[in-house]
């Protein structure tokens, strides 16, 4: 074709994909070259034909010099709470702080209407969208090619050339760092309207997905249906496409808390979401809206109509004014720097140093730092951009006395070592649970629910630490894990009457067989015993196991009403071990029964390991009983009264059989306990352990209508 610019690689060029041009004969044709496309230049993934250059490109350049690819790609790794420098303009300005360099701004002047076509915008949504801005343009050339500079920065960027429009608005998002997004304004009914949504309502997504949408999310909707999810992606129907000759263009502020979570919601990530999560500035869509409109006009053409602009200021980000202290930065960095000096800094940061005194610094943040609210902030700001290196080191003086541990105190490593040794595995969860998970687990139970929280399933404070454990339990089970035995220490988090009770604790689950899977094992499921003989090897480690009791527990909402106890000591309450309640288990998609205990690490710990002392010279005597008493009888309430009665001789007591069945009446049982009598000052006579036997006997009979097993 007649004047068709395209790229040339002469012999001995070396292509992207390793290809040498070489001369060669073709036909009987000698070639001393090859016309290039896209791909073959990795410029593109279109393979189809010639990679075509505009027509003022000039015959005979170096395609690096004309594309300018002699240039540096750039990685940044960004924390969280920056995301003012997920831009070109936010990573100049950090660049320009850091150097001393000045910024220079893109041209943001605003592009003044030729038409008066507005779109009215009703906020139904405030505080999830405090700020929306639009613009109409109308008579677009949608068929118009993206320059080659712009599709160049993008590709570079890491996003691919689409249209005009689509590219513009990227392009802006890239550099300023506020996203937008283009509507057909063919397809809009009576105005825009920013809303929740409701509750099962559906959108076509722009990839093709239909999303089955949640009450919590935010949508942009006209008056008749939703347009697409508010800052992750917009709908298909009312997207720019190659008939489009009017649109919209949108540019608003959302709450990061109103978008936080919600892409993962739908399996979504966009360049949009990835931004609005982590705070774009709220004083930045005006400014954006105007660079768009001068872009487009540039490419595609068309008439803009005003900027049509609703907001909430009471809903806005506040601008915060912070105190730096000179007191408080000498004593945390170890410096004194000159007052210009600090307010030079604080001045390249964007700050507005409202007033200066001999005291300090007052400053008002800018509107696109919205991770600096208290003095330490500014404190850290200081030190990065003075240099972390050229801080002063100074050693910490300590006078650490080294003396031995008294093995009377029980440590909580070594009741991790025990459950380690049982076959536990130590399990470490978020303090930030899913509320739906700690509703199964503690109805009714006031929880602390965070005000920024990472994620809407980690909304809240744990009250137990089953609400991390389960979780881990499930997942375990759902990938063909059927035996878990897992452990956790650390806080729970209970409100009471206004102040927070932070409680440390120690907690465990089992599920599966009792052993693991060998030839010489029977593959029994774990019960409710073999979670409460760990329990007992805790409290056996921690001292003054005598000292707890085992109790019924039949109104825990959690635990299964026939399969729980609690555990006390002195009459304060210790924990609890059993079976989650079948309830709660299907309510938590677990797919076989699962143990669980909870202990007061603080109560446990409080335990003494027991005084030794020398073999008895003297013999103990044992006497086995067989009481029949009603079967709802507990053995924790037959043992305490065996206790209580049997004299002060009894230095053991053990059950050792129950059976119901064949010569036994209906709902009774028979127990089988063996009692130890011991003098340690002398041998105790037949009268006296027959005395204490019958003593035992009669106190039997008399609290549960007992009778002996003939």
């Amino acid at each position: 074709r007649a004047g068709l610019k395209i790229p040339f690689a002469t012999v001995g060029a070396q292509l992207p994909n390793d290809m040498k041009i070489r001369k060669a004969k073709l036909r009987d044709v000698e070639s001393f070259g090859m016309l290039c496309g896209e791909d073959e230049l990795g410029l593109g993934d279109n393979g189809e034909g010639l990679f075509e250059l505009p027509a003022g490109a000039p015959v005979g350049a170096d395609l690096r010099d004309y594309l300018g690819l002699n240039d540096q790609l750039i990685e940044v790794d960004l924390t969280p709470n920056r995301g003012d420098c997920l831009s070109l303009r936010g990573l100049a300005r950090e660049t320009g702080v850091l150097n001393s360099h000045p910024v220079t701004s893109p041209d943001l002047t605003p592009v003044p209407s030729s038409i008066e076509d507005v779109l009215p915008v009703e906020l139904q949504a405030p505080a999830s969208c405090p700020r929306y801005a639009g613009r109409v343009i109308r008579g677009i050339n949608i068929k118009a090619e993206s320059p080659l500079w712009l599709q160049e920065k993008l590709r570079r960027s890491g996003l691919r050339s689409i249209d005009p429009v689509v590219d513009v608005t990227n392009y802006v998002m890239l550099e300023l760092g506020q996203p937008m997004h283009a509507f057909d304004l063919s397809t809009l009914q009576g105005g825009i309207v920013v809303r929740m949504a409701e509750q099962g309502e559906k959108l076509k997504l722009l990839d093709g997905s239909e999303a089955t949408l949640n009450s919590d999310t935010l949508l942009i909707a006209d008056r008749e249906k939703p347009l697409a999810i508010a800052g992750i992606m917009g709908g298909d129907d009312s997207s720019v496409n190659s008939e489009t000759v009017d649109i919209f263009l949108e540019s608003a502020y959302f709450d990061p808390i109103a978008i936080a979570g919600r892409p993962r919601n739908y399996g979504l990530h966009t360049d949009s979401s990835h931004r609005f999560e982590r705070g774009v500035d709220p004083q930045l869509q005006a400014a954006a809206i105007e660079r768009a409109t001068a872009l487009l006009v540039d490419i595609v053409g068309g008439q803009p109509g005003p900027v049509v602009s609703e907001a909430s200021p009471a809903h806005l980000p506040a601008t915060p004014e912070v105190v730096l202290t000179s007191a408080k930065l000498k004593q945390q960095l170890a410096l004194d720097l000159e007052a210009g000096v600090v307010r030079e800094m604080l001045e390249r940061l964007g700050l507005d140093v409202i007033a200066e005194n001999d005291q300090g610094w007052t400053c008002v943040v800018p509107s696109w730092r919205f991770d600096i609210a208290i003095e330490m902030d500014l404190i850290e700001e200081v030190a990065r951009i003075y240099g972390y290196n050229r801080l002063p080191t100074t050693t910490i003086s300590a006078h650490l006395p080294i003396a031995g541990g008294d093995e009377k105190n029980i440590s909580l490593s070594l009741l991790r070592q025990q459950l380690t040794a049982k076959g536990y595995r130590e399990a470490i969860s978020y303090c930030f649970v899913d509320p739906e998970v700690q509703k199964h687990l503690s109805p009714g139970q006031e929880s602390v629910v965070l005000a920024n929280p990472i994620a809407s399933d980690m909304s809240v404070m744990r009250t137990t630490l089953w609400s991390g454990l389960l979780p881990a339990v499930r997942r375990n089970l759902n990938r063909q894990q059927s035996r878990v035995r897992i452990f956790e220490t650390g806080l729970r988090f209970v409100p009471d009457g206004g102040q927070l009770q932070q409680q440390p604790m120690i907690a465990g689950a089992i599920t599966g067989a009792r052993q693991p899977e060998r030839w010489s094992n029977s593959q029994e499921s774990v019960d409710f015993f073999d979670i409460k003989a760990d329990v007992d090897a805790l409290l056996q480690q921690a001292g003054s196991y005598g000292e707890y009791r085992y109790v019924v527990e039949k109104n825990h909402p959690a635990l299964h009403p026939g399969q729980a106890a609690s555990i006390e000591r002195e009459g304060r309450l210790v924990g609890y071990v059993g079976r989650i309640h079948p309830r709660v288990q299907k309510g938590l998609d677990l797919s076989q029964p699962v143990y669980v205990f909870e202990l007061l690490s603080t109560e446990v710990l409080a335990g003494q390991l027991p005084a030794f002392g020398g073999i008895s010279k003297f013999p103990e005597v044992r006497r086995d009983l067989a009481l029949i008493v009603d079967q709802d009888v507990s053995a924790e309430a037959l043992s305490m009264a065996v206790r209580q009665n049997a004299g002060s001789y009894l230095i053991d007591l053990k059950i050792f059989d129950v059976y119901q069945g064949k010569g036994i009446e209906n709902n009774r049982k028979s127990v089988g306990m063996g009692l130890t009598f011991r003098d340690s000052s002398r041998t105790l006579t037949e009268e006296e352990i027959n005395g204490a036997v019958e003593d035992v006997v009669n106190a039997m009979k008399e609290q549960f209508s007992a009778s002996l097993r003939g």
